[in-house]
């Protein structure tokens, strides 16, 4: 089914329930109609670091939340970092500094990607936290896009200690109902053993998962509703071989930069 078609049952059930609301009780009615979840079997783009145009082949696209979706009959995912912050807004979380994670005072750093982790060790903090990635959820929707990608579920693996698996999930699970709140799918990032769907994610984004050997754990949750990307040359090949005639696999650059590296896997049969 393409995107548009999907769009518009959507917005054809958001009518039905408008009008059950004028008959009947909402609480009832609130939870029926699910986020659609991108396609599957058709070829995506990951567009972090810039956009680029697609070819007609590609139907589902992740962009940067401050990018603009590019509609169309696309199904357009929103990037949020959720679980650690962007190497360039450190400015905005100097101004909520009790979010960020510390350690003797200084913020926990993630090395690979020169970003804070969050700290979601208490309630309230997890609260204050989903509030302000909300209203970034809130804008995804605004824009256009059809669900959103949260990243870095496993921060709590670099966190020194510091944050739980528990405080992943109950953090996870405020961001997901923030998604479906707004109308959008959510996807589970990282983490490829966790059965996400347990918190609500619809679908995931599988970064490396032939590199790691971990396509087969995300498929064993979320079946065909897998988004593979590689950044080296040989787990892509891998991952064609062994996986290309069930998902999308994608090689990509590490930078995912709008000049960069993209291939898909060549046709067979």
């Amino acid at each position: 089914m393409r995107p548009t078609l999907r769009r518009g049952l959507r917005l054809a059930s958001g009518l039905v329930l408008a009008l059950a609301l004028l008959v009947g009780p909402a609480p009832a009615l609130a939870g029926e109609v699910a986020p659609a979840p991108p396609p599957t079997g058709v070829a995506w783009d990951y567009q972090l670091g810039g956009v680029r145009a697609v070819p007609d082949e590609v139907d589902v696209v992740v962009r940067d939340r401050r990018a603009e979706p590019l509609a169309g009959d696309v199904y357009d995912v929103c990037y949020v970092n959720g679980f650690q912050t962007q190497p360039d807004e450190k400015g905005f979380w100097r101004d909520h500094w009790h979010l960020v994670l510390k350690r003797h005072g200084k913020p926990v750093v993630d090395g690979d990607w020169g970003e804070w982790l969050l700290d979601l060790r208490t309630a309230a903090k997890r609260r204050a936290l989903a509030r302000i990635v909300g209203r970034w959820t809130d804008r995804c929707a605004e824009d256009g896009f059809d669900a959103v990608e949260y990243d870095n579920l496993d921060s709590f693996t670099r966190s020194r200690g510091l944050l739980t698996a528990a405080d992943a999930r109950a953090y996870a699970e405020r961001l997901v109902a923030r998604a479906h709140d707004a109308g959008l799918a959510a996807a589970q990032k990282n983490r490829a053993q966790w059965d996400g769907t347990r918190v609500g994610y619809d679908f995931a984004i599988a970064e490396q998962c032939a590199q790691y050997d971990e396509c087969g754990d995300y498929v064993d949750t979320y079946g065909d509703r897998v988004l593979p990307v590689e950044y080296r040359r040989r787990p892509f090949r891998h991952a064609c071989r062994d996986w290309a005639e069930r998902l999308p696999v994608l090689r990509r650059d590490v930078a995912l930069a709008s000049d960069g590296t993209r291939r898909w896997c060549p046709a067979t049969g």
